[in-house]
């Protein structure tokens, strides 16, 4: 039978304590045997009448012994107790290892190139889901029993129709800033007439898909990554691969069909939209008419303008369409990481399309196109 631990002053040895009883830890735990306050001439601890011991009840021990300002090691204890108490003694002992300082360029050269790795392994991501997205387009295409035509139809309403008000208010507002911008400049060089020129080009070869494209990657992509996330958190995903079903033709292929079709309309109405605002400014600032806005127009644009623009419209539909899916399937299951993945995907697609943008502007510049 287990003896409740006891410490009791010795009676007939003034200033020695004794141990007694079972010194472990379902015998110790919130025990009060141990007083607050010890006998000033206590100077020894005697711990030989202890029946079992353990690394609680030792470290216990040498506790009391730190109290009475005696060295642990001279505890009195029975001989089979005595290595675990010397055990106990040298692990108390230890000190915790400092924390190793690294140099700061050491850490700059760790972030970077957990940087590039990390860039790295979402580049080959986007490759292979892009990959996935060209093989399952040729596989439904001439099975039009696999096409999800309801669903694309309600994507094209969401990514489009609804976002047609917002794409043409900021496209004049920006429309208006240009003309502004090239009036105050051009306006000391009597050539205020070559405002028009500048919108013109502007929007039809960059500002128009570019304002666009931007606009649908904080929206679009934002909105496509939180709703395939909250399904994979819901495991409504895993529930269609166990009903045989191709997640990928399901959830991607509507969402990126919708957006090819419908971020080029917007290009277009973006672009007349800037030329509006262009055009109200040229009308209030410049007391350039509807009428020699629209015959500068007829003079300065060019088909190779238009088709430069509209060109880079599919590729951004792709990009936006595919860095949305791919984040929402990245979504761990909890609402933290949708909410992680919709930022990301957000910084990824206009990112992208900002770079592709530049390149695509250098390319054809030097093309003379």
């Amino acid at each position: 039978m287990t003896e409740k631990p006891d410490l009791q002053s010795d009676p007939e040895r003034p200033g020695r304590l004794l141990a007694t009883g079972d010194w472990r830890i379902d015998a110790v735990r919130g025990r009060g045997f141990v007083p607050a306050t010890l006998p000033d001439d206590a100077v020894e601890l005697d711990a030989t009448a202890i029946e079992r011991l353990d690394s609680v009840g030792a470290l216990l021990l040498v506790q009391l012994a730190d109290r009475m300002d005696i060295d642990p090691a001279s505890i009195v204890l029975s001989e089979s107790h005595q290595p675990l108490l010397h055990a106990v003694i040298a692990a108390s002992g230890e000190a915790e290892p400092e924390p190793r300082t690294e140099p700061a360029w050491f850490s700059f050269l760790a972030h970077v190139g957990e940087v590039t790795v990390s860039f790295g392994g979402g580049f080959k991501q986007f490759l292979g889901f892009l990959g996935l997205g060209v093989s399952s387009l040729l596989r439904t295409m001439f099975r039009p029993r696999q096409w999800r035509i309801t669903s694309t139809i309600h994507h094209m309403e969401q990514t489009g129709l609804n976002a047609l008000p917002l794409v043409v208010l900021l496209s004049f507002l920006i429309g208006a800033v240009i003309a502004y911008l090239g009036a105050t400049v051009l306006k000391d060089f009597g050539a205020e007439l070559f405002v028009v020129d500048l919108t013109t080009i502007a929007f039809f070869r960059e500002m128009g898909v570019l304002v666009t494209a931007i606009i649908l990657a904080g929206r679009t992509a934002s909105a496509f990554t939180a709703q395939i996330g909250t399904m994979k958190s819901r495991e409504e995903i895993d529930a269609m691969r166990t009903l045989g079903l191709d997640p990928f033709i399901l959830l991607v292929m509507p969402r990126l069909v919708a957006l090819l079709v419908m971020l080029p309309i917007l290009a277009a109405a973006a672009t007349i939209a800037g030329m509006a605002g262009g055009m109200t400014v040229s009308a209030l600032s410049l007391d350039i008419g509807p009428d020699l806005f629209m015959s500068r127009i007829h003079e300065t644009l060019n088909l190779r303008h238009y088709l430069v623009g509209l060109i880079k419209a599919p590729l951004f539909a792709v990009v936006i369409a595919l860095i949305g899916c791919l984040e929402g399937f990245k979504v761990t299951g909890t609402a933290q990481s949708v909410g992680e993945r919709t930022t990301s995907a957000v910084v990824q697609s206009i990112s992208l399309v900002i770079v592709i943008n530049a390149l695509a502007a250098v390319f054809f510049m030097e093309m003379g196109w």
